[in-house]
């Protein structure tokens, strides 16, 4: 079943995008919200209306998580990827003997 996602339909607010970081470092709602100082259902109102942004509905076979943190990262670069800290496993020596990352060049 293939998924459509579109690039986000408006621009995302700071506190939305400060939510989305948080999630594609794979937090929970509740973690996201001691670390913004809001309730619980506010940042899970926030993702939904972030989902919807991106044109997202959750069903029974679909992640919303996954695909969200997909979307945002595929629409705001990998920056948020980047932050984790996790090693690229494509590096390769380039011609002048430094770490390249050759999927990403």
């Amino acid at each position: 079943m293939a998924i459509d996602i579109t690039i986000a339909t408006r621009d995302l607010t700071p506190f939305e995008r400060l939510v989305m970081d948080l999630l594609c470092e794979g937090k929970s709602n509740s973690s996201i919200a001691r670390e913004t100082a809001h309730t619980e259902k506010v940042v899970e109102n926030t993702v939904s209306r972030t989902a919807k942004a991106f044109g997202i509905r959750a069903d029974g076979d679909t992640n919303l998580r996954v695909l969200l943190a997909l979307a945002y990262r595929t629409h705001y670069g990998d920056k948020a990827f980047d932050r984790l800290g996790v090693s690229c496993q494509h590096y390769e020596v380039g011609p002048d003997g430094q770490s390249l990352c050759a999927r990403h060049l």
